[in-house]
């Protein structure tokens, strides 16, 4: 099928053209009547499947000039990242067409966004907090809006946009068409649209677990977490096809400690995207990853729905993720465009379940291959660097060689850095004298008669004293100082 077959009109024709395209994807082709004929579309199609222009092209060919200055369609996306590439898409789409495209979102002054929003638009592309506030603050008129594309839903809904969701739903016109897309279609997504959609017409581009067939998957079978960070470097050190790398992490504390591991050796191509980075710094290393400036790119889940980059060579899973779902489209992220790609997992015994839940999912094993020979294997699961800041959160106080047992524990599981698992955990030593002295003035006073008999000559009750002052502080306190304080007291 060509796109002359789906009866495009001629501004988006000459578009397609300019861009190379002459043949629409499996979610446009069946995308397309479906929104032609006004249904609502509920579309299930993961990463480089083409979805951002099966929503696009439908509703810019059923777009119409018209005098007023409000958004007839409003597509709306979870990050920053996404609203630029819509925004871009549209463009792309409309240089034969007179299409005012406006991107808003949060993180930004609001006066200037209202300002261009006020001057006129025809496709808004907006993310969930910011269109909500311009709605409110009377900036955004809704009552042209003609069709509204909710993109990446299962995103939204995790980043716990449903509020904001429905609210907007509930503030543009009834008579409207609603198009939905999402990679997967959680029991959230299905209420959703129970509630505000009138009887959609699901489509999907493919199976919802298929793989894409231009993806080489590879996994590695690892004792621990420091083998897998062996492992990584030596990739990126010896795999020379590797020129655009997107890098998985689970959590933002990962992300993190993976950046400091490899800018030691790959200064200046190297950088980490996750939802504690402000959006500038986020925006401007997915440009220099599109640049090719950064080679590498660390990010969570979520923040990687932000990048859209063709020539992604290779996906790194450096842990197993835990839910299925997620590796499909992890790895949707290289082999488009008709290339090949590389989608590499790490694996460890405690990962196991994970990969099972996969492997079901796609009905195929993940292929395993063998770990390079000079591969250092890590005997020790904790890296020196990490039990080095042990140590010295020890000698500096911040916690007590109790605690640290607690610490070293988790640290098994991951080789976490100790400073980032006591702030998180909340278990800094508490070594504030006063609050220490109010703790023990109340256990004193709480045990008076075992106070009388320690000052009597009943000397092993001093222990005891101690004993509650830990109890009663969680195992927080400084018991150095609760020694002291105690000698005071007693």
């Amino acid at each position: 099928m060509t796109f002359d077959q789906l009866n495009i009109n001629s501004p988006l024709a000459r578009a397609l053209e300019d861009l190379g395209y002459t043949h629409p994807t499996t979610i446009q082709h069946r995308v397309y009547p479906v929104v032609m004929s006004g249904r609502d579309v509920c579309g299930i199609a993961q990463t480089g499947t083409g979805k951002t222009f099966a929503y696009l092209l439908p509703c810019l060919r059923q777009w119409k000039f018209d005098k007023n200055k409000d958004p007839q369609i409003l597509i709306i996306v979870p990050t920053r990242e996404l609203v630029v590439q819509v925004v871009e898409a549209v463009k792309k789409l409309t240089p034969y067409m007179s299409v005012i495209t406006v991107g808003v979102f949060g993180g930004v002054n609001i006066n200037t966004q209202q300002i261009e929003v006020e001057k006129g638009v025809d496709v808004l592309v907006a993310t969930p907090g910011r269109l909500f506030d311009l709605i409110m603050n009377g900036a955004l008129k809704t009552k042209y809006i003609k069709k509204v594309v909710i993109d990446e839903m299962d995103e939204m809904l995790n980043l716990g946009f449903r509020k904001q969701i429905t609210n907007i739903l509930e503030l543009v016109p009834a008579k409207r068409q609603n198009l939905l897309f999402s990679a997967t279609i959680t029991e959230d997504v299905e209420k959703l649209m129970n509630d505000y959609f009138n009887e959609p017409v699901r489509v999907e581009a493919a199976p919802t677990g298929t793989p894409l067939d231009n993806i080489i998957q590879i996994g590695y079978d690892l004792p621990n977490f420091n083998t897998k960070v062996n492992l990584l470097e030596h990739l990126l050190t010896g795999d020379h096809t590797m020129t655009k790398v997107l890098i998985f992490a689970a959590t933002k504390s990962l992300a993190d400690q993976l950046y400091d591991q490899l800018i030691e050796k790959f200064p200046d191509i190297v950088g980490v995207i996750h939802s504690n980075k402000e959006q500038n710094y986020r925006f401007n290393t997915v440009n220099q990853f599109k640049a090719g400036v950064f080679k590498y790119i660390i990010a969570t889940d979520v923040m990687a729905r932000g990048i859209d980059v063709a020539e992604v060579t290779h996906v790194i899973n450096f842990d197993t993720p835990d839910v299925p779902e997620n590796y499909i489209h992890r790895i949707g992220r290289t082999g488009r465009a008709d290339k090949k790609g590389i989608a590499i997992t790490f694996i460890t015994p405690k990962e196991a379940k994970e990969r099972l839940a996969i492997e079901t999912l796609m009905k195929q094993p993940i292929p395993v291959q063998a770990l390079p020979e000079n591969l250092e294997i890590s005997e020790s699961p904790i890296s020196a660097k990490n039990l080095a800041k042990l140590i010295n959160l020890i000698k500096n106080g911040t916690i007590s060689g109790k605690i640290a047992k607690t610490i070293f524990e988790l640290m098994m599981n991951g080789d976490k850095d100790p400073q980032v698992i006591v702030e998180e955990k909340g278990l800094k030593q508490e070594s504030d004298p006063k609050a220490l002295e109010a703790l023990i003035d109340k256990i004193i006073n709480d045990n008076r008669e075992k106070a009388i008999e320690y000052k009597n000559g009943k000397e092993k009750l001093f222990g005891f004293f101690v004993g509650q002052a830990m109890k009663v502080s969680g195992g927080k306190a400084n018991p150095q100082l609760i020694n002291e304080i105690l000698k005071k007291k007693l």
